[in-house]
């Protein structure tokens, strides 16, 4: 199953980021072959941090929360919330998928 992790970011706890940035790109390319594809998001309007967005293979739910919760990032409070979707592609590459 494919699924979307998104994350928003405590912007008060931004001083953590630099810190943990290695080890988060470390534990992302560990794991390249379940989290797809990776990458922070912002606010195009206030071009501010706005959080992540993560694209995981896993089997359930709850794999993708133990790919989250090991991340390094996890335990510093960078994060201030994350939602977990499913998500069914449908068209991708100029195919129909369906």
């Amino acid at each position: 199953m494919l699924f979307a992790v998104m994350f928003e970011d405590d912007e008060t706890m931004a001083h953590m980021r630099p810190q943990h940035m290695p080890a988060h790109l470390a534990f992302l390319e560990a794991n390249a072959e379940a989290i797809r594809s990776a990458g922070p998001l912002r606010e195009t309007i206030a071009d501010i941090p706005a959080g992540g967005l993560w694209l995981v293979e896993a089997p359930d739910a709850a794999a993708v929360t133990d790919f989250i919760e090991a991340d390094p990032f996890w335990p510093t409070g960078l994060r201030k919330s994350v939602r977990v979707l499913e998500w069914r592609r449908v068209f991708a590459e100029g195919q129909r998928l369906i």
